[in-house]
C-alpha cells in the first residue's frame, strides 16, 4: 500500500504549531525563513531545535553563519510569516529589526527571541533537524503568539 502524504498532512494539520522566523547574518546581509517546527530540546545544556526543508534556499546561509536567532511571531505578524516562507532576495525589505547579541536579526514586534549557536545538524528525511545552543533569550512584548492550525494562521486566546 502506498503512503498517502496528503492524508499525513491533513491529520497532522490538526496539531497546532507556533510560528517562528529563524534569522542570521550572511556577511552583512540578513537572511531568514519561516519555521513552524520549532521546539525546546534540552535544559542542560540549553538546546532548541527546528526543521528546515532541504529545499530551503535560506538554510545554507544560516548554517554557514554558525549563529541564528529564533523570532517568535505575535498573532498580529501574519504578513511576516508569509514573507519569510517564500524564497526571495528581498525578505527584509521594509522589515524593521535590530541585532541580537550574535548580530542575527531580531524582528521588530516579535513576542520573544532566542539567540543560538548552531550545535548539531542531523539528516531527517526531506528536512534537516537543527539543534541550537542557546546563548541569550528575551521576551520582547507580552502578546499572544501566532499559530498555524488546520492550514491557517490564527492567534491563541490567553488563559
Amino acid at each position: 500500500m502506498a503512503f498517502d502524504s496528503s492524508r499525513f498532512r491533513q491529520v497532522l494539520g490538526h496539531y497546532p504549531t507556533g510560528v517562528t522566523v529563524v534569522t542570521a547574518l550572511s556577511g552583512d546581509r540578513p537572511v531568514g525563513l519561516t519555521i513552524g517546527s520549532f521546539t525546546s530540546v534540552s535544559l542542560d545544556p540549553a538546546l532548541v531545535g527546528f526543521l528546515p526543508a532541504k529545499s530551503s534556499e535560506s538554510w545554507p546561509a544560516i548554517e554557514a553563519a554558525g549563529w541564528f536567532c529564533v523570532n517568535v511571531l505575535a498573532d498580529d505578524q501574519g504578513e511576516l510569516c508569509w514573507r519569510f516562507a517564500r524564497d526571495s532576495d528581498d525578505k527584509f525589505a521594509e522589515v524593521g529589526w535590530h541585532p541580537a547579541p550574535s548580530g542575527a536579526p531580531i524582528l521588530n514586534g516579535a513576542t520573544a527571541w532566542i539567540d543560538c549557536q548552531v550545535h548539531t545538524v542531523v539528516d531527517a528525511g526531506d528536512h534537516w533537524f537543527v539543534m541550537g545552543l542557546v546563548h541569550e533569550l528575551e521576551v520582547e512584548r507580552d502578546h499572544a503568539p501566532l499559530v498555524f492550525w488546520l492550514g491557517k494562521l490564527c492567534g491563541v486566546t490567553p488563559p
